[in-house]
């Protein structure tokens, strides 16, 4: 069953046609990798799919809902976690004073960070009063994931999550991955470009190519074959 639908997307930006008719699905429970060679859409993708860039032509259902008809942040109370390339967290403001951020457009009244964030990353639990900008590019990364889980989403989106990350950080924040999606069974879907990680950490892939979409199916069949077709630089 698919909890992301996306049909016949097409996106411009100005003069420049980058999204063609692109069909999507990213199906319940699953780690939906979305690969592909540097500009070919999926950053761009992905910020369709959360409000951040408008659409041509096309639609994009999130649990039945048309998600066009949504505003940004209104995609987010819908249980759509983000985490942008570049991590995008806020520099001068504290580790916990990021993750509060998340707080005000979560779903319902709490507006205490769940445990299971520290619990995830006990790194954040010992830098609380730390600014964000203060952190390493590993720490910040999980800062950025942290604050997205904050919502409690149904569905995360992580754009390049190991991009400039040290090996050691690249590990751990796929074990986590692995683990949000067997024990909460959240949804995940992730740009990513290390063909390792992305073996390890997926159960599905998905390949544009010039904004279109290109090959998909289980991980295990990611031949090398079409890793050479489309992602080999």
């Amino acid at each position: 069953m698919s909890l992301l639908s996306i049909r016949g997307l097409n996106q411009s930006y100005g003069g420049s046609h980058t999204l063609w008719d692109v069909d999507l699905d990213v199906e319940a429970g699953s780690r939906t990798c979305l690969m592909g060679r540097n500009g070919m859409g999926k950053t761009t993708l992905l910020k369709c799919i959360m409000g951040l860039l408008p659409v041509t032509s096309g639609t994009i259902t999130f649990k039945e809902t048309n998600l066009r008809t949504i505003p940004a942040d209104g995609r987010a109370r819908l249980g759509i976690g983000y985490v942008p390339q570049g991590r995008e967290i806020f520099p001068q403001l504290t580790v916990e004073e990021n993750l509060r951020v998340g707080l005000g457009v979560r779903r319902g009244q709490s507006r205490t960070i769940p445990e299971q964030i520290f619990e995830l990353f006990p790194v954040l639990k010992q830098m609380l009063g730390r600014r964000g900008g203060d952190l390493s590019g590993g720490q910040q990364q999980q800062l950025a994931i942290g604050r997205a889980l904050v919502l409690e989403p149904s569905l995360l989106i992580l754009d390049e999550p190991t991009e400039g990350i040290q090996p050691n950080i690249v590990h751990e924040i796929g074990d986590i991955i692995l683990r949000l999606n067997r024990e909460t069974g959240v949804t995940v879907l992730l740009v990513e470009q290390k063909l390792p990680f992305a073996r390890r950490v997926g159960s599905q892939f998905r390949i544009l190519e010039k904004g279109r979409c290109a090959a998909a199916g289980a991980i295990e069949e990611l031949s090398d074959d079409l890793v050479r077709e489309h992602l080999s630089v």
